[in-house]
């Protein structure tokens, strides 16, 4: 079922492909600075900023479950304090505070220290998913996976536009184009193996959950866990997974660690964000003042924030993002400052209005459709366009996806934005 839902997120991971061609640790905010200016980068960096401080604070969130689930307890929310506040930030969480915290305190140690701990985590963390994998085939149940599309073509592209914070990772590579010998070549060969490697997995993992129980049955805070505890015969594997899933999700936070240290130390470096960010420790040569107020800012977020915002905001940062590397990419290409006059100006203009407008025209109608008509006008929009018209069709598929989301959604993700701003302003 999840299939369909990536091959977006792998069209969109091809754009850092071209981001080595500048030998620097911005990513993609640096490429994005090249190609639109300190305005859209300035907007970039809030979003990048907003990815890891979200990001670190939904894996914050997810390690309370899989714990709660290690501790045998059936409801998720167990060691979660409930309040009168709104719905969804009415559960607040101190374990994910502590993890978080202590995961900062380790990534401000060494590079050399967060690495091994990668290294040792990385074989346990594959044992456990082959382990997961293995075992659920064989409890696998195929009558499961009727009906195929419970909610339809148009839940599998909503699935697939939230599934954008699975491949956050990927960009998070292209930030490591000083440590490599030759980026333009060892960069690409990283980010399509490990590409290839994960969706792999994430179609063998979703393939096996769907099997296992029906849709409607899975828990979405620690799926793969209490999945197994509902078999009779394998609840001690339930302890197994969570486990695996705790060591996992911290070998996340490190990885992030290293990743968002170097974009806010590239951005600081850039006076978009005050330079005092920017500062390396002579003792351990990490940027602690950024990776400490980064995990600070996470675990105030996790605090009180439910799982399913942190998805959605983090989702459509990351989409954001790479809707932004696809409107560089036509800039790159279509127009040269200084060379193209009015004229074409004004035609690239109307194209890329043509493309938003059309974009959120067909995401409106959408749920109108027939199952057969949005195949015949999905399947072409989301592949068919890649071959022939690879720029502009990313361009129009991540504006399409981020017109699935709700209006509420897109609002929060606005007035974070605007606080962003608001803050960066006062120095």
């Amino acid at each position: 079922m999840w299939k369909p839902s990536t091959i977006e997120e792998q069209r969109a991971n091809m754009d850092p492909f071209r981001l080595p061609t500048w030998n620097t640790a911005g990513g993609s905010f640096a490429y994005l600075r090249v190609e639109l200016g300190d305005f859209m980068a300035f907007i970039a960096a809030g979003n990048i900023i907003l990815e890891y401080v979200i990001g670190g604070a939904a894996v914050g969130r997810s390690w309370t479950s899989y714990f709660t689930a290690l501790c045998g307890r059936d409801n998720a929310d167990d060691f979660r304090i409930k309040t009168n506040l709104a719905n969804d930030f009415n559960l607040l969480d101190p374990i994910a505070v502590v993890i978080l915290l202590l995961t900062g305190l380790v990534a401000t140690w060494s590079t050399r220290v967060t690495s091994l701990l990668n290294w040792i985590a990385s074989f346990a963390n594959m044992a456990i998913i082959l382990f997961v994998i293995i075992a659920g085939l064989v409890k696998a149940e195929p009558s499961n996976l009727t009906p195929f599309f419970p909610y339809g073509v148009r839940g599998v592209f909503s699935a697939a536009s939230v599934l954008f914070f699975a491949y956050l990772g990927f960009d998070a590579v292209a930030t490591m184009a000083e440590e490599t010998k030759n980026p333009a070549r060892d960069i690409p060969i990283g980010l399509m193996t490990s590409m290839i490697i994960t969706t792999v997995l994430y179609c063998l993992m979703a393939l096996t959950l769907s099997m296992m129980q029906p849709y409607t049955a899975i828990d979405p805070n620690a799926a793969f866990a209490l999945a197994f505890r509902d078999r009779a015969d394998w609840k001690w594997a339930q302890y197994v997974i969570s486990l695996g899933a705790l060591k996992g999700m911290t070998t996340v936070l490190l990885v992030n660690a290293v990743g968002q240290a170097r974009y806010v130390t590239h951005i600081a470096r850039t006076h978009m964000i005050p330079p005092w960010f920017a500062k390396v420790s002579e003792k351990t040569g990490t940027p602690i003042r950024a990776t400490i107020v980064m995990f600070l800012a996470s675990a105030i977020v996790a605090f009180f924030s439910g799982l399913d915002v942190l998805a959605n905001l983090l989702s459509i940062s990351t989409l954001f993002i790479f809707m932004l590397v696809a409107v560089a990419l036509l800039v790159r290409r279509y127009y040269v400052t200084g060379y193209t006059d009015i004229k074409s100006l004004r035609y690239f203009q109307a194209f890329l209005a043509l493309i938003l407008l059309s974009s959120g025209g067909t995401a409106y109608y959408w749920s109108f459709f027939h199952l057969g008509v949005q195949l015949i006008i999905g399947l072409p929009m989301m592949v068919g366009w890649v071959m022939w018209l690879p720029y502009p069709s990313g361009f129009y598929q991540r504006l399409f996806l981020l017109w699935l989301y709700h209006k509420q959604d897109i609002l929060r993700h606005g007035v974070v934005l605007l606080f962003h701003g608001f803050l960066l302003s006062l120095f």
